[in-house]
């Protein structure tokens, strides 16, 4: 390493640590004082878009032109990790961040009008964005997809559902995942991403409950003859199916950070309840079986760390091959299940008090499931990653 990679690492390592410092004062200021308060009453003040605004953590990773600021993914990623960490909410980060995967389609492939009247808004905390894939009838099946837009005149219209999509209740642009291909067309061949301002006619939104992210609202869209301007569609028509691939691969690696930081919270907090929790006249940590409880947890969050570290790396240098794809996909088992791991022995470490309501650990152990299906179940990801591999 030369004089001049050092001053490069040293200048990334002072930005990540300024970062760290940002996100664990806004978490302890904003989030963590009233987050058992929002997980109870199911939802969070929308005031809370427009102060991470303020701190410039929405506009991470978007174009300064449109109210952003560049990040890499080693930024970006921290973001994830800490905000996981100290807040302990999916539900929160998932809502909060849903533009990070409803934006991108409309950054990469929206006409410089869309982006200029959608993009900045959000990223300012004035409006809400989301991400409508999933359907009843599909799943993780994405090609299979039956909510259709056909055009008429300068409009679509489009008619279908879509399922367990994060921010629906709230979002103000949904990009949408529609068939655009002959009728009964079938596969990957006729899908179209389209752009739809949430205010339409037709457009019908139901609350869904759920065994997780309880603060975080999850919908069920339907549409009914709702039409939206051919201007809204997003790239070409028939090249949804790329667009909306592509996209997974970002919120995978976005996901797997956050799995690592709920690991790491549920860790912190069984070590602070094993070295005050007092039995049998010794603290949990004097008990040779917790602390090898600890070992265990420690030893599979420094794995988990240093290959989200290894493929972070690789997507800043520009690498987004095969290979890369895979990594993302096994890494986000991997961290899933890490987490998984840690919220199981972190309420066995605490015992009674890990299984009531309000403690970072119980309420992790009620979100392991939905972060390791959301985004791609683990089997969906393992077939991914063999095909990519060539196995």
């Amino acid at each position: 390493m030369n004089a001049t990679t050092r001053i490069i690492d040293a200048e990334q390592q002072e930005t990540l640590t300024a970062l760290t410092d940002t996100l664990t004062r806004f978490s302890k200021r904003e989030i963590e004082p009233h987050i058992h308060a929002w997980d109870e009453a199911g939802e969070f003040p929308r005031s809370l878009y427009l102060r991470a605004a303020e701190l410039g953590l929405l506009g991470m990773g978007y174009p300064e032109h449109l109210g952003g600021s560049p990040a890499t993914w080693r930024m970006r990623n921290t973001l994830s990790q800490q905000l996981s960490r100290m807040g302990g909410s999916g539900g929160l980060l998932a809502s909060l961040f849903s533009h990070n995967i409803g934006l991108p389609p409309v950054l990469r492939y929206g006409s410089e009008a869309l982006q200029q009247r959608v993009i900045p808004p959000v990223l300012r905390g004035e409006k809400i964005a989301a991400l409508a894939i999933t359907e009843p009838s599909g799943g993780s099946d994405v090609a299979a997809l039956r909510c259709t837009a056909v055009r008429d005149g300068l409009d679509y219209v489009i008619n279908g559902e879509k399922v367990f999509i994060t921010s629906g209740m709230r979002a103000n642009y949904i990009t949408v995942a529609v068939r655009t291909g002959e009728a009964g067309s079938k596969g990957s061949g006729g899908i179209s991403m389209i752009l739809l301002p949430a205010d339409v006619a037709g457009l019908s939104r139901t609350r869904l409950e759920k065994m997780g992210w309880w603060c975080s609202d999850t919908a069920h869209l339907r549409f009914d003859n709702v039409r939206v301007p051919a201007a809204n569609l997003l790239g070409e028509e028939g090249g949804g199916f790329k667009i909306i691939m592509t996209n997974f691969n970002g919120e995978r690696l976005a996901m797997s950070a956050m799995a690592l930081g709920f690991a790491q919270a549920c860790f912190d907090e069984a070590l602070d309840w094993a070295r005050q929790r007092k039995t049998f006249g010794n603290t949990l940590m004097e008990h040779q079986v917790i602390r090898h409880k600890l070992v265990d947890m420690r030893m599979r969050i420094a794995s988990a760390q240093a290959w989200i570290d290894s493929v972070t790396a690789r997507a800043d240098a520009g690498d987004a091959g095969a290979d890369w794809v895979a990594q993302v996909c096994m890494l986000k088992n991997h961290a899933t299940q890490t987490m998984q791991f840690c919220a199981d022995q972190a309420v066995q470490i605490l015992g009674a008090m890990g299984f009531m309501r309000g403690t970072k650990s119980e309420r992790i152990y009620r979100e392991v499931k939905v972060m390791m299906i959301g985004g791609g179940s683990e089997e969906i990801m393992k077939e991914l990653a063999a095909r990519q591999l060539g196995l």
